[in-house]
């Protein structure tokens, strides 16, 4: 016989319902794709694209909080893989750190007994990865090693500390939300603690200013929040002003540097943190649906909103030139000044109840393109967003909003309008830059516009809320091995009856079968089942009883007992028989029915005098087999008449036999036989009654009267010879029917509620449930084998229990969850490569460290012989089977869409370095390959000659695509520099105090607007204390153009305040007389390395603006600071690309340099000289000796044979197995 594959093997698993309170905040989607959040003490991690659970991780003892994955912004070698680290806190203060793929938790974190309010792993990059930042109520923040479980510091704060966030520009600055304001901490280290308290400001909450009252009632909201202009004082606001600070969330914005936003239910407030000062608004109407979550974007200025009705929305920063086009003469006399963030794009809302609600959303970190919300009852909806190039004359439609441009570049790079492109990958791809101030979009035939729309991709629903009756579909036998699915049958209170897959886990069928609560679930075949509900009882104790026989594949019910079931006594159980054919109906004060299960009649109705069930259980031995035989002996014995009556057979009698054997074969298909079956059940005073069903006939046979030690018995179950029964009193009474003895055992666990046995021939073990718990018994032994019981070992309390195979146990709990445990009933996560998913998924974390990295080598070499392919049969691999399968695997999962780039010929190196980079979800070389591609490309635009002519439609203006703000320093210099501008303009427009005034002054002498800075000098009031100063400040700026002796003079002040630690003061007075590059000196020479990089980029010319960058880039590089890959992408934005391969070399970081080096000789960046020469075949070589220590080996040749000399020794290596194998 041919083998065949039926795959119910079953894994231990949990199956998930509605989420807790506490969990409201316990979410995270990383930077690998998947999503994690907390469900009670458990926490489930999902894939965001195929909306699969993955691995639900249980040893939490309370409910979780917070969720927190690794970060993945370091470099990725065998040394430091591709990993799944995610760290879970809950209700009772224990951190735990996971390794998700295996399940297994690799380090414990405790400090005190509170719920955690905040966590984050530290990001800073070249750092250790393990250090992970905790607030343990109520005032501390303590920041631990994950990888060990050692405290490393702990600090106290004087207020109560709600939640942190750090500066995404810089490491040290990180601010904490506090119960009374906002505290400032500057002197953020891993090293140690921060020092003194830190600054600390007050939030007069937007509502609670008086000038706010009085002016709505005038002129409405929105100009009320425009004349709110101090929000943060540095004294405490007094008693009447502070209601209480309802601040929901802060965070910085990662799009521009030092830029915060505060979340508030009716608005959004952006702050300038140079000047403490809002400078814009994002408030809701008063029909409106408030806030509960806002997440800012970093590829672009925006903001994914979450509201109250569960709707996201979308909101991106206007574009100002709109504003400056009425007329270029005269500027508008009051142009409202400020951040405007228009509504982009919005989602459907989710009907909120009572017990339905939003509780909170995530955005993915790579992409920023899609958006995953949690619901309270346990769903998760994924939503994306999607673009769509609109034609220009619907323009009108859209209100008054400036229009959004789809980018000039995908991947870094500019391309053409034909040009293969997916304009979905991510936000940037989606939508362009907004402009800045005064600066026209060009126009041309590249600019699409486009309207964006999310579009719900992934819905994940979990259990409804209990309660639930749970039932096993028959088990398997060698009969069905090849129809056979493990389903679960879940009857629930509001009706519906659920079927789970439980090799995939997945729902199979929801079918609402009932009006009200589910009480019991029978299977009647592998297709179908008999399920029972009844109706809250009446005055007079009497319900609706509603009995369904479903059939599974049509999803057809019908009500079994037809008419009956009104205005009667509730239905307390129903059996079915051993054979499937008849079904016993108990009721609570009714006598018993019996029915037929195949032809849907009663049999026998009881008479009123038959005693009361109060446990029952059908017998597994019956007559059919001998019937069987009897049948066959009669047919063969007809077939025998016939053939010795006439030996010359005539055709006409042979189909005359044939007719009878196929009457034959018809009636026992109908199931005409009637096979003798037997049930057992016992009445109020423990009397065993033993009755016998046949056809339609019910005879009474045995009785056996109760055994003394029994209290009420309350369930039966049987198999092969024995008997077990279950009482009140929580005795297990084991009877050997062969044997004919009996063995009574107290369990001292009261209430016995229900026991079975398991499934498989000879498998004598039975679970038993109680009403604290469950424990499973081995009844040929007559010991116990596992127990498990609330509150002592688990926290939640057990509401059914099945049998699910002949070793696993299903139980389900008042937690909402359903669990496939061992027979040993101890909750276990499982192995993520283990999982049988119903559809593949992209995620090369789960493949082991060598293979996901073979993998992305595969992908970023393409061609492989000169052909692009997604087949790595193609390449020599040579790995086991089973590791080729499983990247093969992993190609095919990916989209069409990204298929079709990676076999794309004209996708260029960079592209194809920043999308693998993307699929990884890499975080440095994400944007180590944003910056490369940029400037190597914008490097090759200034030289002409090398560019193809495929490039002429790219408009030559440089900064009319420029590097996205959010890089910041790392931005080209002009574009910078009208970006500062701009924003100066907006804290002049927004300024309300003198000390407002008086930074905006301090910055416009930095940017060298000296007219303004003077106009701004001259508003000081004469009553102020630095009226006199200002004047002469005002009086020496406007002089100081005169050359000569004047500029000696302030030189030499400026150098003696500096001195004497007036360095703000000095830098200012250096700048007015062009020496910017000395100020820069001294504030190196300081230690303010940002600040200093910040001048030279607004101030000094290119080369001098270079020296002063070098000079921070050797900071940066110091053994102290040991931030090189900062100092990568500075020294990318120079152009020193030859710099830039040699420290990726040095730092070891073989493959990034190898590519590097590729596309830096593909743009000729890098000049060919003996040095070069000498140093790309270095890192070739090195490159193909990690590629063979990967095992990949036809990658390892490749670059081996590239790197010339320097290869020559691994190339021969390579080689020679190969003539090895030929010549044998």
């Amino acid at each position: 016989m041919l083998p065949f594959t039926v795959n119910f093997k079953v894994s231990a698993r949990t199956l998930t319902g509605a989420l807790n309170a506490h969990n409201k905040a316990a979410v995270d989607w990383g930077w690998q794709g998947l999503i994690a959040y907390g469900c009670h003490s458990l926490v489930v991690v999902i894939d965001s694209n195929t909306a699969q659970t993955l691995q639900v991780l249980e040893k939490h003892k309370a409910d979780v909080v917070k969720v927190k994955w690794a970060r993945e912004n370091y470099h990725h070698n065998i040394g430091s893989p591709y990993s799944l680290r995610l760290a879970s806190a809950d209700v009772n203060g224990k951190i735990i750190v996971w390794d998700v793929a295996a399940g297994v938790a690799q380090c414990e974190i405790q400090e005190h007994a509170k719920p955690i309010q905040d966590v984050q792993w530290l990001w800073n990059q070249d750092a250790s990865r393990d250090l992970l930042l905790a607030i343990h109520p109520p005032n501390y923040i303590v920041l631990w090693n994950a990888d060990t479980g050692t405290k490393l510091w702990k600090k106290s704060y004087a207020d109560n500390i709600l939640s942190f966030s750090f500066d995404p520009f810089d490491p040290s600055h990180l601010t904490l939300l506090t119960s009374e304001g906002i505290v400032f901490i500057s002197d953020f280290s891993p090293a140690k603690p921060p020092s003194g308290p830190g600054k600390k400001v007050y939030i007069s909450s937007p509502h609670s200013s008086p000038a706010h009252n009085k002016l709505a009632a005038a002129t409405g909201a929105k100009k009320a929040l425009n004349k709110v202009k101090i929000l943060i004082t540095q004294e405490k606001p007094s008693a009447e002003f502070i209601t209480l600070n309802d601040c929901l969330q802060l965070a910085y914005l990662p799009s521009k540097r030092n830029h915060m936003l505060l979340l508030y239910p009716r608005e959004i407030l952006i702050l300038d943190l140079e000047v403490n000062q809002t400078v814009g608004v994002i408030a809701i109407e008063r029909t409106g649906v408030p806030f509960l979550q806002v997440i800012p974007c970093f590829q672009r200025d925006g903001l994914f909103c979450l509201h109250e009705n569960g709707c996201i929305t979308l909101r991106v920063r206007r574009s100002y030139n709109s504003v400056f086009t009425t007329s270029n003469e005269e500027p508008d006399p009051d142009p409202v000044q400020e951040l405007t963030y228009d509504l982009r794009s919005q989602c459907d809302a989710i009907r909120v109840t009572k017990t339905v609600r939003p509780f909170s959303m995530v955005c993915c970190p790579v992409n920023e393109n899609a958006a995953a919300l949690i619901v309270s009852d346990g769903r998760v909806m994924i939503w994306e967003l999607k673009s769509a190039v609109c034609n220009r004359n619907s323009r009108s439609s859209s209100s008054g909003v400036s229009p959004l441009y789809s980018p000039v570049s995908f991947c870094g790079i500019p391309v053409g309008v034909l040009q293969n492109k997916l304009p979905d990958l991510s936000l940037d791809n989606m939508i362009g830059q907004s402009a800045i101030a005064g600066e026209e979009h060009p126009k041309g035939p590249i600019l699409q516009e486009v309207h964006l729309r999310f579009l719900l991709t992934g819905l994940l629903s979990g259990l409804p809320s209990p309660q639930f009756a749970i039932r096993m579909c028959p088990p398997l036998t060698t009969k069905n091995i090849k129809v056979y699915q493990p389903l679960l049958a879940v009857g629930t209170s509001n009706g519906s009856v659920l079927v789970y897959h439980l090799t995939s886990g997945l729902l199979h069928k929801e079918l609402s079968v009932h009006s009200c609560e589910v009480k019991g679930i029978e299977w009647t075949s592998l297709t179908g089942f008999l399920s029972f509900a009844t109706s809250t009882p009446n005055n007079m104790g009497l319900v609706r009883n509603e009995l369904q026989l479903v059939d599974l594949p049509t999803g057809r019910s019908i009500a079994f007992r037809g008419e009956r079931g009104n205005d009667e006594s509730p239905i307390e159980m129903i059996k079915v028989s051993h054979l499937k054919q008849y079904l016993a109906v108990v009721f609570k004060d009714k006598p018993l029915e019996l029915w037929d299960v195949r032809t849907c009649t009663i049999l026998r109705e009881m008479s009123k005098n038959f005693p009361a069930v109060t446990a029952l259980e059908w017998s597994p031995s019956h007559n059919l087999k001998s019937l069987r035989k009897k049948q066959l002996a009669t047919r063969e014995a007809m077939a025998r008449q016939t053939v010795v009556s006439d030996t010359e057979l005539s055709i006409v009698e042979s189909s005359v036999i044939s007719l009878l054997q196929e009457a034959e074969s018809k009636s026992e298909l109908s199931q005409n036989i009637s096979a003798r079956e037997h049930f057992v059940f016992t009445d109020n005073d423990g009397q065993v009654y033993h009755l016998t069903v046949e056809g339609n006939s019910v005879k009474d046979s045995a009785r056996i009267p109760p055994d003394g030690s029994m209290g009420s018995i309350t369930c039966i179950a049987w198999k092969g010879d024995t008997l077990v029964l279950g009482d009140m009193d929580g005795n297990l009474n084991f009877w050997d029917l062969k044997g004919r003895v009996s063995r009574g055992i107290p369990t001292h666990r009261s209430w016995v509620r229900k026991i079975r046995f398991a499934p498989g021939k000879g498998n004598q073990k039975l679970i038993a449930m109680y009403n604290d718990g469950a424990e499973v018994w081995d009844t040929k032994e007559v010991q116990m084998v596992s127990s498990l019981r609330s509150g002592r070992n688990v926290t939640f309390r057990i509401l059914d229990v099945d049998w699910c195979t002949s070793d696993k146990v299903i139980l389900a709990s008042d937690d909402g969850c359903i669990r496939v445990l061992e027979m040993s009933m101890k909750s276990t996560c499982f192995r993520m490569d283990e999982q049988e998913l119903t559809e593949p998924v992209w995620c090369p974390y789960l493949l082991v460290p060598r293979a996901s990295l073979a993998l992305k080598a595969f992908l970023l070499h393409q061609p492989w012989n000169g052909q692009y392919s997604l087949d790595i049969s193609q390449v020599d691999y040579p790995e086991n089977e089973e590791i080729k399968n499983l990247l093969q695997e992993q190609l095919n999962s990916l989209s069409n869409d990204i298929k079709k780039l990676l076999l794309d010929p004209e996708f260029t190196l960079l592209q194809r370095c920043l999308l693998v980079s993307r699929l990884y979800g890499d975080e440095s070389e994400l944007h180590f390959w944003t910056v490369a591609a940029h400037y190597l490309h914008s490097l090759s635009r200034q030289k002409p000659a090398g560019t193809p002519a495929s490039k002429e439609t790219v408009p030559q203006d440089k900064v009319n695509n420029p590097l996205d703000i959010c890089y910041d320093i790392l931005c080209e210099n002009a574009y910078f520099q009208k970006f500062q501008l701009e924003r100066v303009n907006l804290q002049e427009v927004k300024r309300s105090t003198y000390d407002h005034t008086r930074k905006c002054t301090d910055q416009l002498l930095l940017l060298g607007q000296t007219d303004r800075a003077v106009q701004l000098l001259l508003e000081t009031s004469a009553d102020n204390q630095h009226y006199y100063c200002d004047s002469l400040k005002a009086c020496l700026v406007t002089t100081v153009t005169s050359s000569g002796p004047s500029q000696s003079t302030i030189k030499l002040v400026a150098t003696n305040m500096i001195a004497n630690g007036k360095l703000a003061e000095g830098v200012q007075l250096l700048c007015l007389i062009d020496k910017a590059a000395d100020a820069c000196r001294y504030l190196q020479t300081y230690g303010e390395w940002n600040r200093a990089a910040w001048l030279a980029k607004v101030r000094l010319s290119s080369e001098e603006c270079a020296d002063v960058l070098k000079r921070w880039v050797d900071h940066l590089c110091s053994p102290q600071v040991n931030q090189k890959s900062k100092a990568l992408l500075v020294l990318l934005s120079l152009g020193c690309f030859f710099t830039v391969a040699e420290t990726l070399h040095s730092m070891r970081y073989f493959d990034r340099a190898a590519l590097f080096v590729e596309a830096c000789l593909k743009y000729g960046a890098v000049g060919v000289t003996e040095d070069t020469e000498k140093l790309i075949s270095a890192i070739y070589a090195d490159y193909a000796r990690s590629l063979k220590n990967l095992g990949f080996k036809q990658g390892a040749v490749l670059f081996a044979s590239k790197a010339g000399a320097a290869g020559r020794d691994l190339l021969s290596e390579l080689e020679s197995p190969k003539q090895k194998r030929t010549e044998e």
